[in-house]
């Protein structure tokens, strides 16, 4: 990579001390040294890592599961807070952040009026959301349409993040295993099935028909869903009139976080052409350096390298 790129990071994680107040007990992730004092810096440690890495400018966005799981009365208060925090921050540090906001799903309506009081009077990029929302409700269904209506008339993207899946889920499929290995209902598998599964639901919903202009980002190189785009799209292709496959590649960008394979990226490119993709860390869950190491040596021309290190988001998000 040359060295003076400008380095863009899509999706990076930081905590509100008042979102973060209800949050359950702590994961096992939580443990791991240095972790909660990264998620808590807007400032001098973030930075410094950043520029040790090459980082030039973080898309900063709230840690799962954020105010998904919030009932409505306290999540819309809780994601103005959180915002109007963030906004402090980015302002702080001008050309060096920007940000996504939370949103209080709960309340759909109120959610879109939050999602465009964020663009408008904060300057934010777009929204994250993670998981289900509360009682276990997919982000697919009618009742949430009124913010991806909004997301539409703003022209900004929704970034769709794993949390934790259903309670019923992890009892079923993991949980033999994780008093030993609890990342497997988190980033080692359980993430990427119930990302994937909602990214699946979405396109299936036709909310892509009612709002044709909607924008979705997923992390992880896509959930791992661009491998599965062609046999998705073959046992799909008699029950729908559009192929999943064509809305999906049409409708969906995806990002690098904590993903850093090149054959994974390859197949990307090949499947959802290269102005899809975007560079991600998914700091400080994953830290710096190692991702922007991994861009050097990826086997692309410079100008489809660029793309994805800032070409792509810069269009995306309008930076």
């Amino acid at each position: 990579m040359n060295r003076k790129s400008f380095v863009i990071a899509l999706e990076e994680h930081y905590w509100d001390e008042e979102v973060a107040r209800h949050f359950g007990p702590p994961g096992a992730e939580m443990s791991r040294p240095g972790l909660r004092e990264r998620l808590d810096d807007l400032g001098a440690l973030r930075l410094k890592e950043m520029d040790e890495a090459g980082i030039d400018l973080q898309v900063i966005s709230h840690g799962a599961p954020a105010t998904q799981r919030l009932d409505a009365a306290t999540a819309i208060p809780v994601s103005k807070g959180a915002n109007d925090r963030l906004h402090e921050a980015v302002k702080a540090h001008p050309g060096r952040f920007e940000a996504f906001a939370v949103l209080p799903s709960a309340d759909p309506k109120a959610a879109a009026d939050e999602l465009e009081r964020a663009v408008t009077r904060l300057g934010f990029k777009g929204a994250m959301m993670h998981g289900l929302t509360k009682e276990g409700r997919f982000l697919d269904l009618k009742e949430f349409w009124p913010i991806y209506e909004r997301a539409q008339a703003l022209d900004v993207p929704i970034y769709i993040h794993p949390a934790v899946p259903h309670r019923a889920v992890v009892d079923a499929y993991y949980k033999d295993y994780l008093e030993q290995f609890p990342g497997l209902m988190t980033a080692a598998w359980g993430f990427t099935v119930e990302t994937a599964t909602q990214a699946i639901r979405l396109v299936l919903s036709g909310v892509f028909e009612a709002y044709p202009r909607l924008k979705i980002v997923l992390g992880h190189l896509g959930e791992s869903l661009p491998f599965s785009l062609w046999r998705i799209d073959m046992a799909l292709s008699r029950h729908r009139a559009t192929p999943f496959r064509d809305t999906f590649r049409e409708h969906f960008w995806i990002t690098t976080s904590g993903n850093f394979s090149t054959p994974s990226l390859l197949c990307c490119v090949m499947e959802m052409g290269v102005d899809r993709i975007l560079f991600s860390v998914d700091y400080p869950f994953v830290p710096n350096p190692p991702g922007v190491k991994w861009m050097d040596g990826v086997p692309l021309g410079p100008e489809d390298r660029e793309k994805i290190l800032n070409g792509n988001a810069r269009r995306l998000l309008r930076i």
